[in-house]
């Protein structure tokens, strides 16, 4: 029995020291949950952020153009028409077509139907022929393939708008970069401790010539084009300018830096670079993608860029299955201009950008397809990427301060050394929207440059132009 009692004894003596241990965290004198103190006040509801309030509907900022607008007299425009067509300065061939945007109403012409040289206005079919075929939304990638444990294929998808190093997100030249290329092969193949390559190119996905052959050499001497690959950087260029010379093998230039920019980062690159096409067992190890084809579009838009357009229609080519060359991209652009309803009879084009020699388009053929794609949602874009007067690429310095069509214009331009010619779109003062080209293809000497002038003259009267119908 002597044991139970000092058990008993031991439970008190438990029962007591944890009974004052109650009481004192009772009075909060030792850390435990029993308290004599209030209970805490019910918490206020969670605000609710003001970032997560409704806020007002959106406004557009800038109105569309409305339909209701006034057309301009049609006798007004062809005034306008007759006074340029008949400016010596401009020589005895000069082809103009001014058109309702709404209506596809002619308003005024001259030589509507006479074939002419278009020189760089010709880029807009490859621009509609871009957002029909593949779309705007499409990239340009350019992989790296791994075939075997140790060696690389540089493989181009198109872009000859790469950096040379990092690219960079918010450019369209330069968007994707082969530095950038480089980290992902060197992470990839750091994981097996490799640190020697082989490496090639594989530059097959454009078949034929790389240069038209209707291109004088002079001009792609004078960098005016680039042969075109399915990679490069900086389209090509030498020198930092925008008509600097080329490259003559773009692909071999950008492996070759491509080679360069891995070995800045511990990957040797053993022995030279070679063409190889990647077999269809090599694992992809790297990717990068150029800006959308969209934004590619209104570069060349833009800047009135020659190897870009010719690298656009080859890929509209391949999106519709044919090879990649420049005549089945010819072939295609004038397919696809010709299935949204342009009539392109009697056209010749010797290349896509209208550098070369011996390209014909009427101005009428050219308004046409201004039309389709002021008509059509998804080709309007064409329409919007084309350079503002006065503010924007190659009409950055036209349309001087006076011009009314200035921020009004938008247009693209053509120069050949005999040939001046404009085609876009135009508000007249009765914010009406106007479609027009203008081409004169005969020009004496010395007067090319000036020509320019009275081209945005007669731009600017039509957007000068409150000419509403008698009684409008």
């Amino acid at each position: 029995m002597g044991w139970r009692l000092r058990v008993g004894a031991a439970v008190t003596s438990v029962l007591t020291l944890f009974g004052g241990y109650l009481v004192a965290d009772a009075y909060d004198v030792v850390p435990g949950m029993v308290t004599f103190d209030p209970p805490h006040a019910t918490p206020a509801p969670f605000p609710s952020a003001p970032g997560a309030t409704t806020g007002p509907t959106p406004r557009t900022a800038v109105p569309p153009l409305s339909s209701e607008a006034p057309s301009p007299d049609a006798a007004a425009v062809g005034d306008l028409v007759d006074g340029i067509v008949d400016d010596e300065r401009l020589g005895n061939r000069v082809g103009v077509v001014v058109a309702d945007a709404d209506t596809g109403e002619t308003l005024g012409a001259s030589g509507p139907d006479r074939l002419m040289v278009p020189a760089s206005t010709q880029k807009v079919l490859t621009a509609v022929a871009a957002y029909a075929g593949p779309g705007g939304e499409v990239t340009l990638p350019t992989r790296a393939m791994l075939q075997g444990t140790s060696h690389v294929v540089l493989v181009g998808g198109g872009d000859m708008m790469l950096a040379a190093d990092d690219g960079d997100p918010d450019a369209v030249n330069g968007h994707a970069g082969l530095g950038d290329l480089a980290d992902q092969v060197v992470d990839e193949l750091g994981l097996s401790g490799r640190d020697t390559v082989t490496l090639s190119v594989d530059d097959t996905l454009f078949t034929g010539p790389a240069l038209a052959p209707s291109v004088r050499r002079s001009d792609a001497a004078a960098g005016y084009v680039a042969p075109v690959a399915a990679l490069a950087v900086d389209v090509a260029r030498l020198e930092d300018e925008k008509y600097a010379p080329r490259q003559s093998d773009p692909a071999m230039a950008a492996a070759e830096t491509f080679a360069e920019a891995l070995a800045d980062r511990g990957l040797t690159v053993a022995g030279s670079v070679r063409r190889h096409e990647a077999p269809s067992s090599a694992r992809e190890i790297g990717r990068v993608e150029s800006a959308p084809l969209g934004a590619v579009v209104d570069y060349f838009l833009a800047e009135s860029d020659n190897t870009l357009t010719e690298v656009v229609g080859r890929v509209v080519a391949l999106d519709a299955g044919l090879p990649g060359s420049q005549a089945a991209a010819i072939s295609e652009v004038v397919a696809a201009v010709e299935r949204l309803g342009v009539d392109l009879s009697g056209a010749e084009l010797m290349d896509l950008s209208g550098l070369g020699v011996g390209s014909l388009l009427t101005p009428a053929q050219v308004v046409a397809t201004l039309e389709v794609a002021a008509q059509d949602p998804a080709l309007r874009e064409t329409l919007i990427g084309l350079p503002v007067a006065g503010m924007q690429g190659t009409l950055a310095d036209r349309f001087g301060q006076d011009n009314p069509g200035r921020g009004y214009t938008q247009a693209k331009t053509g120069s050949l050394p005999d040939t001046r010619s404009l085609a876009g779109t135009v508000v007249t003062a009765d914010d009406r929207l106007l479609l027009f080209t203008v081409i004169a293809d005969r020009i004496p000497d010395g007067q090319s440059f000036g020509a320019n002038f009275i081209i945005d003259d007669f731009v600017g009267d039509l957007a000068a132009c409150g000419c509403r119908p008698q009684g409008g």
